[in-house]
């Protein structure tokens, strides 16, 4: 297992069309994450993942920029359709979320 690490800094300032997730956003996806078998190659691994929320509050992932392709997989795996608890849903709105993952 792995340790899974969202990061709350500011990666895409300058793209005001997209938004920082709310805390209780980032932690849900925490935990999601977190409960894995996942393997690095590298002790540090960094991705930075796109998705919307549709009607039914479930994630849905647009990207996941990263260059270790089994990290992509395994967060669009664990992520995509993946119902969250949110306040409330704005229907089209990207969230952007900076990831670590250290072995």
């Amino acid at each position: 297992m792995v340790a899974v690490l969202l990061s709350s800094g500011s990666l895409f300032a300058k793209d005001y069309n997209k938004t920082n997730p709310t805390k209780s956003l980032k932690n849900q996806i925490w935990k999601i994450l977190s409960d894995n078998n996942l393997e690095v190659d590298h002790y540090d691994v960094t991705a930075k993942i796109l998705f919307t929320l549709n009607d039914s509050g479930e994630i849905e992932v647009i990207s996941v920029d990263t260059k270790n392709a089994d990290l992509e997989i395994f967060v669009k795996g664990k992520l995509n359709h993946r119902k969250v608890e949110v306040q409330e849903i704005v229907q089209g709105k990207m969230y952007k979320l900076p990831l670590r993952v250290t072995a």
